[in-house]
């Protein structure tokens, strides 16, 4: 089995000094790196299913290193983001920070404290895609759910005060007996042990967005 590639540093910045610079430093120290001169430039050529994080000047030219930022919100999970600027001032930081940037350095900034960044980043980015991977295998169990079976299950999610087969079965108009067959069902479709597990499963993995706890559903007959 092949291993999954090392972490890339990526590098935004408009000045070229500083690409060669930095990149050149992060390799002497064992990281990956890969270097773009522009927002757009970064945007053609990133692929999502990398792993990394991303150091990126704050003010470059056309599309700035925020807005940059917003793109990749805006896209879904994004990578950690270090943010440098020669000329950023508190309130840009509060905006960086606010959207997810692990820190907002000002130049000059000394290298051991950029390094630190990034083992953190690179720390965040792992946990991140950890969970992505868990949500993706969870919501493929999930969908092998029958459509009854996604109904008992919200039900239960909705409601785990009131959660035995005699609460769902008076809810749905069936006998207790025929839900412990679902809920058996359930937990095994799901690989987990207990509904509590299916609450948790729930709620990290967003099975059921539009649902509240204590809310009611639909029946599916």
């Amino acid at each position: 089995m092949n291993s999954a590639p090392d972490p890339t540093i990526f590098i935004v910045d408009d000045d070229e000094d500083i690409r060669t610079s930095l990149s050149r430093a992060l390799r002497t120290r064992g990281y990956e790196t890969e270097v773009f001169a522009s927002a757009q430039a970064f945007l053609e050529g990133y692929d999502p299913q990398r792993s990394g994080c991303l150091i990126l000047d704050f003010g470059l030219p056309e599309m700035s290193g925020l807005e940059l930022q917003q793109v990749l919100v805006n896209r879904g999970r994004s990578l950690p983001i270090i943010f440098i600027t020669g000329h950023g001032g508190v309130p840009e930081a509060v905006e960086a920070m606010k959207y997810g940037a692990v820190d907002f350095l000002e130049k000059p900034f000394r290298q051991d404290k950029l390094i630190k960044r990034i083992d953190t980043a690179l720390r965040l980015d792992a946990q991140a895609r950890l969970i992505d991977d868990k949500s993706r295998d969870t919501r493929a169990r999930f969908d092998r759910l029958t459509g009854r079976e996604r109904e008992i299950a919200q039900f239960l999610v909705s409601n785990p005060a009131n959660s035995s087969s005699k609460d769902v079965a008076r809810h749905l108009g069936i006998s207790p007996r025929t839900v412990d067959h679902h809920r058996a069902r359930i937990l095994e479709k799901m690989c987990i042990n207990s509904v509590a597990e299916l609450v948790d499963l729930s709620i990290t993995c967003k099975l059921f967005a539009e649902s509240e706890p204590g809310g009611g559903i639909g029946r599916i007959t």
